[in-house]
């Protein structure tokens, strides 16, 4: 299964809607374009690998594989990217503020349902 990210870069931060089989499921924030620049940048964009895993600060969440310069990348609650994010994804359901959201966890959630649910073994996940 392959989730879409379609981005919108603003001043300092990132925001996007997420869709899952062309259907808008949520929204996301990131930190700002930073030349790639590890826990200072949004990822960037493309196509990547991705598996569902128990992390031990974050709980059950999503990691991104395969970006060019990075590691640790994360799909995970929160609903501040300045406070609480560093080069990874927060899926939210609204948008509250600059970079900032709300509801994160169940956004998460229901992403991570839908992939389990999924009869695809592999998961990706499109940014643009």
């Amino acid at each position: 299964m392959t989730i879409e990210l379609q981005r919108f870069y603003r001043d300092g931060w990132t925001d996007g809607k997420v869709l899952i089989n062309g259907v808008y499921v949520c929204q996301s924030i990131e930190l700002g374009w930073a030349n790639n620049e590890r826990n200072k940048s949004c990822v960037p964009e493309g196509v990547y690998p991705m598996s569902i895993i128990q992390h031990p600060k974050h709980g059950e969440c999503l990691r991104v594989e395969g970006v060019k310069g990075r590691s640790g990348i994360l799909i995970h609650v929160a609903n501040d990217a300045q406070k609480e994010l560093r080069g990874c994804i927060a899926p939210v359901f609204s948008l509250s503020g600059n970079g900032k959201g709300q509801y994160s966890r169940l956004a998460l959630s229901y992403i991570i349902e839908n992939l389990r649910k999924s009869e695809e073994k592999s998961h990706f996940i499109k940014i643009y």
